[in-house]
């Protein structure tokens, strides 16, 4: 999609305010044309050759009026561009966010979190400083055009050397246009670079303090903020150099403009105050010639923003960037009404047949798998470190992009798995649990309605209710980014809670119990079964193993054998070892 096309679908998520703010703006470049005839006026009365005879106080008050009138549209401009400004950026953004949301988690982004935060951020804005100079160069036109005809009658000859510098610089951009590409690219990709390495860093402090990695990360950082000001440096540079040969190009075509003027003068030919009048609209249209300098190179720069934006995408269309969506700015946030289970969302039987993914370029995934999970049944899946297990649930779940397969919910073939397992189909919690700086409570919500009994028992079933009264504020207290202030085991537990309050059909539980005193877990899994629900559980511990109806035992990524404890344990090589590792 050209840069041209993107913008105008931009615009035409709200007209009315672009025009609105468009037609703001180009008052505010017009109303400078009357002062402008006022002040022609002024001189020529001063000199004696008025033909109208206003009294000089009345000019001087009527270019006051009109410096108060310019004043109350600059400040409905600035109004109106940042309203427009922000509805714009916000639909990017918006939609960026929900495209990605919609992905597979493992393909969510094809880059660092830090990566799609600057693009997020700087390349959005870089389209909203473009799409505002617009409207000030449109405003800038009307006012060169009407000033352009007052000047024609003064002097042609003058007027055309005005417009010298504006082909100087439109050609300086257009030879520019290669360059100007390359040093955005280059500076926004290291810019990228850098803020991904400050996110991994935050991420990672505790790992990097245990190897003693300080100071190769720093030097690490250093190198990236390097390059990072070596490219910024350069873009610039370049940016100011092209601002630089506009304006010295129009202060060359002001010195011309000055000299004819003055010979004119000098036969007679042009009165005081039409020299005043002249001066005083050639700023204003060498204003619109280096501006329309500085627009030509935000457009040139935001292709490289969109180029950015649009990776995000991964191959979707680059129009999904403008599709337009209610934005919400005003009033309460619509409430998310809760989803209801039919009878068809009932889960008697979820099939799996041939199910594969495989990790491009590694040869590793899982290959060839099927099983059923019947209602209320507790199946495990279980194998050495690598076996697939993880990849297993999270391609079942649609959080990994399956090549091949069928998914059966009831019989019923489940073509997008992401979109369908989610509560109150079906819960997950994963190997590391996600949580956030906020309080306890909060976390186990996490966007669900505030029932008191629902959490009770939410946190009874995940057997933190101890850990809770020792809290300092209980439910209520915050628990800190990713929640350090909790333990692993506490932490596992909130995110099992999590699942439990939404009473999903289907539970999947990633080595739920690995952080689990033996007491504990024991107490979990008793809870779990009397809940009567059908759990799809990864673990290698033997509470679990005992319980299950039904255990897959995987190895390199295929199933080795399936079938209930006793049976494995007589009959698979794969599961005693397992047994007596453990």
């Amino acid at each position: 999609m050209s840069v041209w096309k993107f913008l105008w679908r931009l615009i035409r998520y709200r007209p009315g305010l672009y025009l609105l703010n468009a037609l703001v703006w180009c008052c505010i470049y017009l109303v400078p044309i009357l002062p402008g005839l006022v002040t022609k006026e002024f001189f020529d009365t001063l000199s004696g050759n008025s033909p109208y005879g206003f009294g000089v106080w009345t000019l001087i008050v009527l270019v006051l009026v009109l410096a108060l009138v310019r004043m109350f549209f600059i400040l409905g401009g600035f109004l109106t561009d940042v309203h427009f400004r922000f509805r714009a950026g916000n639909l990017i953004r918006r939609n960026m966010l929900e495209h990605i949301l919609k992905e597979p988690g493992a393909r969510a982004i094809p880059c660092s979190p830090g990566e799609a935060i600057s693009q997020f951020r700087d390349d959005v804005e870089q389209t909203e400083e473009t799409i505002s100079w617009s409207v000030d160069s449109l405003g800038m036109l009307l006012f060169a055009a009407v000033s352009v005809a007052i000047l024609l009658n003064i002097d042609v000859q003058m007027t055309l050397w005005v417009f010298l510098p504006l082909v100087a610089v439109v050609s300086a951009a257009q030879l520019a246009t290669v360059r100007l590409q390359k040093y955005r690219a280059a500076s926004r990709e290291a810019t990228s670079r850098v803020t991904g390495a400050i996110s991994e860093m935050f991420n990672t402090v505790q790992a990097i303090q245990v190897a003693g990695a300080e100071d190769r990360v720093i030097a690490r950082f250093e190198a990236l903020n390097d390059e990072r000001r070596t490219s910024t440096l350069k873009d610039k540079l370049f940016t100011s150099l092209l601002d630089s040969v506009f304006s010295n190009a129009v202060n060359i075509g002001t010195g011309l403009i000055l000299i004819l003027a003055a010979r004119s003068m000098r036969s007679g030919s042009f009165t005081v105050g039409d020299f005043s009048l002249f001066v005083y609209y050639l700023t204003f249209v060498t204003q619109f010639i280096q501006n329309f300098g500085k627009f030509v190179t935000l457009f040139k720069q935001n292709s490289v923003a969109l180029q950015r934006m649009a990776g995000l995408l991964q191959g979707a269309s680059p129009e999904a960037l403008t599709v337009p969506r209610p934005l919400h700015l005003k009033g309460d946030l619509p409430r998310a009404e809760p989803s209801l289970l039919d009878g068809a969302d009932r889960l008697y039987l979820l099939e799996a047949e041939g199910l594969s993914f495989e990790y491009p370029g590694t040869g590793r995934g899982v290959r060839d798998v099927s099983f059923r999970l019947p209602r209320h049944s507790f199946t495990v899946i279980t194998g050495r470190i690598g076996s697939g297990k993880t990849t297993l649930i999270r391609t079942l779940l649609g959080l990994l992009p399956r090549d091949s397969g069928e998914i059966r919910w009831n019989g019923r073939v489940i073509d997008d798995p992401g979109t369908f397992f989610v509560p109150p189909r079906s819960a997950y919690t994963s190997q590391v649990p996600r949580l956030y700086s906020d309080t306890l409570r909060q976390n186990i919500l996490l966007g669900q309605p505030d029932d008191e009994n629902r959490i009770r028992e939410a946190v009874y079933a995940a057997v933190l209710e101890e850990d809770v009264c020792r809290l300092a504020h209980g439910l209520d207290t915050v628990i800190g980014p990713r929640g350090v202030k909790l333990s692993g085991g506490q932490a596992q537990r909130t995110a099992a809670a999590r699942m439990f309050v939404r009473d999903a059909e289907l539970l999947v539980f990633d080595d739920l119990s690995s952080a689990l005193d033996v007491e504990t877990e024991q107490k979990l899994w008793e809870r779990l079964s009397r809940r009567k629900s059908t759990c799809l559980v990864v673990s290698h511990r033997k509470k679990a193993l005992a319980m299950a109806d039904h255990i897959i035992v995987l190895k390199d990524g295929r199933i080795e054998a399936q079938g209930k404890l006793d049976e494995l344990l007589s009959s698979c090589g794969e599961m005693r070892s397992l047994w007596h590792l453990d």
